[in-house]
């Protein structure tokens, strides 16, 4: 072999069908004990009671808290040792100056994907309604604003207690599915597996900055970079390996690549999951006229094949989707002129984001309670130099 073709080899990448195929047999164990250890001792109820008296960081546990729950939320209670806070920093100010786009990014691009992945689909009609898309939503666009708070690490932090409180969520449909006979995980893996876990990170990650390249949106790479940082931290809150989440942006690439290649495809539950979720965005919005921009705004995010899978309807306002990046554009011209410009469009972008979350809660704070059982119906600002461009994939 000479030289040149070792060049031109591929670059090796950690992530295989055997490495997946292992974290797809692979849950939680902190969190699946402590559900397992409640359900054993019947103590579910009284924990949903009390967690709604648990939503700051800082305050005393209740003191009727199961002891399997205490020691949870004490052995869970603190950040991961190695965060760098500064990057954490970087990833709150790219999420003020870009808080509207990744809404977008989010509800347009990330949400409707994970409706195209089967396992993921029957998994989410099992355990909410398929009437109330708006939930899911609702809790990750609060989930994400605690995230992205000046203090979400801090004491007075609601970030905290809402990943806590999710991991258990997570484990407590683990243990229904697997406890009840509803899932074959023969064929599927466990369910919320660790394939799912870290696919679930990257979806929240790496497909919003992609969605926002496709949109046309300046970014830095430095942006980029700290707001997949802040989602490695995410995922290791939620109960990820992290020996096996990637590192980076490029590593990011190579795993969602293969996690889709393995996964995604049509299913009628994604199919309802997305209808609705549509159908609550235009509900969203304020009157009727645009309402056709939100299935062509999906189409243009998560491309022809998904689409099509999800039975997203075509139409001449897919032309029309395709030059939101030129308006896009535009906007971030008005930006740079000023200063001004450039805070009152970060604050109507602001207030955007805002608004959209507040219609998708009715201005509620959104509790995570742990399940008693599953719905029986289903079974189962830097300057614009330097711009972020999505990593190649590996072939």
């Amino acid at each position: 072999m000479n030289a040149n073709a070792t060049n031109t080899a591929p670059p090796k990448t950690r992530y295989t069908h055997a490495a997946l195929d292992t974290l797809r047999t692979q849950g939680d164990p902190l969190a699946d004990e402590t559900v397992a250890t409640m359900f054993r001792r019947k103590e579910v109820g009284d924990l949903n009671t009390l967690m709604r008296f648990f939503s700051t960081a800082g305050d005393k546990l209740p003191e009727k808290l199961p002891a399997a729950a205490a020691a949870y939320f004490e052995a869970t209670a603190m950040p991961p040792s190695w965060v760098d806070w500064d990057v954490m920093e970087q990833a709150r100010l790219f999420f003020m100056d870009n808080a509207a786009h990744i809404n977008t990014g989010l509800s347009f691009a990330a949400m409707p994907a994970t409706y195209a992945i089967p396992r993921l689909s029957r998994l989410l009609s099992s355990t909410h309604s398929l009437s109330y898309p708006s939930r899911r939503m609702a809790n990750t666009g609060q989930f994400v604003t605690y995230l992205m708070q000046t203090n979400s690490f801090a004491e007075g932090s609601k970030f905290i207690p809402a990943a806590q409180k999710v991991r258990l969520l997570h484990a407590a449909v683990r243990h229904h599915l697997r406890e009840g006979g509803h899932w074959d995980i023969e064929k599927d893996g466990l369910p919320i597996c660790q394939e799912d876990m870290i696919g679930g990170q990257i979806c929240f990650s790496l497909l919003v900055l992609d969605a926002m390249h496709r949109l046309g949106i300046h970014m830095s790479e430095d942006g980029a970079d700290a707001y997949f940082y802040a989602w490695r931290v995410v995922g290791s809150m939620l109960g990820c390996d992290m020996s096996a989440v990637p590192e980076n942006l490029t590593e990011a690439r190579d795993y969602c690549d293969l996690y889709l290649l393995r996964n995604l495809g049509p299913s009628p539950e994604g199919v309802k999951l997305n209808a609705q979720l549509m159908r609550m965005y235009e509900d969203v919005v304020p009157g009727t006229l645009f309402d056709p921009m939100v299935p062509a705004t999906v189409r243009h995010l998560v491309g022809d094949t998904i689409a099509d899978w999800l039975e997203i309807p075509r139409s001449p306002w897919d032309t029309a989707a395709k030059a939101v990046p030129v308006f896009l554009g535009l906007l971030e011209t008005v930006e740079d002129s000023s200063p001004f410009a450039e805070w009152a469009l970060d604050k109507a972008g602001s207030m955007l984001a805002g608004f959209e979350l507040s219609a998708l809660t009715r201005g509620r704070v959104m509790h995570h309670a742990i399940p008693s059982e599953l719905k029986t119906e289903y079974g189962v600002k830097p300057p614009r130099t330097g711009r972020w461009v999505p990593p190649a994939p590996v072939h």
